[in-house]
Parts: C-alpha cells; structure tokens; sequence
C-alpha cells in the first residue's frame, strides 16, 4: 500500500464524481427553461442509480473472472472478496477504491447519452434505460478493454475511456435520437439555450474533473499520471480555440457555446491517449477534434436526427478520432507500458484501435436499439404531446426551474 498513490486516487475519484453534477449543469442551461430540471434530474439521479448495482453486479460483471473475453464472471457479486487491500489492478492502493474510481466511470456514462433525447423521454422509461443499457451495454465493453476481455487481449489502447465511454455512449445517442423521433417542432422553431452561464459552468467543472478522469486512470501518483494531466489540459486548451475559430469562420461570429463544446470535444478526444502520447502529439489530437466536431454537429442538421445536445458528434465522432488517433500517436517513449502507433513504425496498433472503436459502435447500436424497443413495450420511451409542450418539470416532476 502506497499512501501518496491512496490519496491521489481518492481525490481523483472525487473529481470523477463531481464530473456528473457538472454534466448536469451542462446540459441544464442548453435545454428550454420548462425542462431544466427533468434534465439535470436525469444526470443527477445516475449517481444512485448506478452505485446500487455497481455493487450488487455490475463491478463483477465488469471485473470479475473472465468469461470467454466478454464480461466477467460472479465472483465479486455484492462486492464478496472487494476489500481494503490492493487487488488485481493495482499494487498500491485498495481493491475498493478501484472499484469506487470505475465506479464514477460507470455513472457518468448513461448520464451523457441524455443529451440525445433531452426535453422528451419519460422519467420511468429512463430509469428503465439507464439499468438495462449500463448492465448489457456498458458492463460487457468495460470489460473487454479493462476488465480481462478480448479487446485488452487484443492489445487495445483506451487510457481513460474514449471507447468504453464515448464511442459507446455516442453510439448509443444516435440510435435513441433516431427511434424516439425529433422534439415537437424541431426543424420549424427556434430552440435556444435558455442559460448559458449555467452550461459554461458546467464545462468548467468537466475540465476540472477531467484531471480526475485521465491523471487518475494511471491508478498512481507518479509520471504517467503527470503526463495524462498535461496532455488533457493542452488538448483541451486547443480544441476550444479550434472550434471556435471553425465557427467563426463558417457562421462569421465566436460564441461562448462554441468553446464550451470545443472544450469537451477535446476532452473527449484526448481521453484514450492521455497517458500514451506526448504534449505535441495531444495538442494536434485537440486542434483535429475541434474542427471535427463542429463539423460533425453541423452534419446533423443536414442528416435531419435530433440530438438534442450534440451527442453524437461530441462524444461519439471525438472519442472515435481519439481512439484512432492513440493508434497514431502512441509512443513508448512517453509510456513503455503501452505501444508505438503508427507514426512510430507501428502500423498494427491503428488496426487494433480501429478494430475496438468498430466493435464498440456496431454492438452498441445493436443492443441499445434491443433495450429501447423493450422499453417502448413496458412503459413507452416518450411523453405525450401536451407533457412535451408544458415541459418535463412540471410534466413529470411537478416542478419549476425558475419562479421569476
């Protein structure tokens, strides 16, 4: 046990935790203000949700013996054996704070595809959603990259989660947006963030917790962690500037909305190499993923799916361009415990993350698409019209925002 490597995690954890809240607050200030709460609520209430069966299955279905490479075993059922000593992932610190550390990972997940349905799925069929999805969506792919499976077997990279969380959430996103069908109105009405602040704020605290996310997924206070923490702040720094300037060239003004989004698009690009590239290497992954993600929002109009909140092309085409882009910049000589990409004389890592990206979005969609036809039977996936026009708050919550 090393008590440095104990209290990093801690905080990192902590930071991870936190990233939810701001994911809230993100998404809050970007819907209408009659749905503000039904959102923030639907961000909020994962961090129950998902710690419940987190303990009672879902870290050993993530974790536990390997099962033919494709989820794990029973074993750690009710976290049976998950205790104060370091366990099989790491050396120093408690097996149960990695398990609360993957924990965090697991909440924030779900809670991001929200932002593809934002401002009409019902409250019950997201509960519904949310223990389904994580139990056949993300529990088998976590386990195939982190968990034993045959993704890590395979040798794929994903330092921090650009295919455990982002492809496969935005994967996700797009089969939701798709099935549960556009907002009222959409495409004829104007459908303006009603608190920007609030949505600035949250990216501010998704930055801030990202240093948890990445620096903390070396599981140790030492070079690799220091190296995540820069290449997450440089990469992030750069796309923000690159979607802006994309932005204004195309639309001819900056918006603060634009750095926010290219804020998170560099987060999310970065997230797979953190730990295995240089600062060079990140900050061109960052400049890519601004544009590109602006791009890829700009696309969804002219593809005509709402996505509400710019899932798809945030999470999903960012965590696609970081996963390939590991398998392009990764070096040994920024972290020996990984892999030369290509521009480093390997051709076969960018195969394999290839490979890993494609798997996460083809068995995403299919299983998503499955779970949300379920849920449509149960309990039906949308609120009627007349509860989409008067809002989620007081449809579903009996709520208000704001009382001005």
């Amino acid at each position: 046990m090393n008590s440095g490597d104990v209290a990093f995690m801690l905080i990192a954890t902590a930071l991870v935790m936190f990233m939810t809240p701001g994911l809230a607050l993100f998404y809050g200030g970007l819907v209408r203000s009659k749905n503000v709460l039904g959102t923030m609520m639907q961000s909020f209430i994962s961090l129950g949700l998902i710690s419940v069966i987190w303990v009672v299955y879902g870290y050993s279905l993530s974790f536990g013996p390997d099962i033919g490479g494709f989820i794990g075993g029973l074993k750690y059922l009710g976290l049976n054996g998950v205790g104060l000593q370091p366990g099989p992932y790491s050396d120093t610190i408690p097996d149960l704070l990695f398990c609360a550390f993957q924990l965090m990972f697991a909440i924030i997940t779900p809670a991001l595809i929200t932002g593809a349905f934002a401002e009409r799925m019902k409250f019950s069929a997201y509960l519904l959603f949310t223990v389904l999805w994580a139990t056949l969506v993300y529990f088998p792919v976590c386990h195939w990259v982190w968990g034993g499976g045959w993704l890590g077997d395979l040798g794929a990279l994903d330092f921090a989660g650009g295919t455990v969380i982002h492809i496969n959430s935005g994967a996700a996103a797009l089969v939701a947006a798709i099935m549960i069908g556009k907002r009222k109105g959409y495409g004829r009405e104007a459908f303006h963030p009603h608190n920007l602040p609030m949505t600035i704020l949250g990216a501010s605290i998704l930055w801030f917790g990202w240093f948890g996310f990445n620096a903390g997924s070396a599981l140790a206070a030492g070079e690799t962690a220091t190296l995540a923490f820069f290449t997450t702040q440089v990469a992030t720094g750069v796309a923000a500037l690159s979607w802006v300037v994309a932005e204004w060239i195309v639309q001819g003004k900056p918006t603060t909305l634009g750095a926010a989004s290219g804020a998170v698009a560099g987060l999310v690009a970065i997230t797979p190499a953190a730990g295995f590239v240089g600062p060079v290497a990140a900050m061109i992954i960052g400049l890519i993923a601004g544009a590109l993600c602006y791009g890829a929002v700009l696309f969804k109009n002219k593809a005509g799916y709402d996505d509400a909140l710019d899932v798809v092309g945030v999470h999903g085409v960012g965590g696609l361009w970081g996963a390939l882009a590991t398998g392009l910049f990764a070096s040994k000589a920024f972290n020996p415990g990984g892999a030369d990409g290509l521009f480093y004389g390997n051709a076969h890592q960018f195969v394999v993350q290839a490979i890993g990206a494609g798997a996460a979005i083809a068995y995403s969609i299919v299983v998503t698409f499955i779970v949300l036809k379920i849920i449509d039977m149960l309990v039906g996936l949308r609120v009627d019209r007349e509860e989409e026009v008067q809002g989620l708050d007081l449809a579903q919550h009996s709520e208000i925002g704001y009382s001005l």
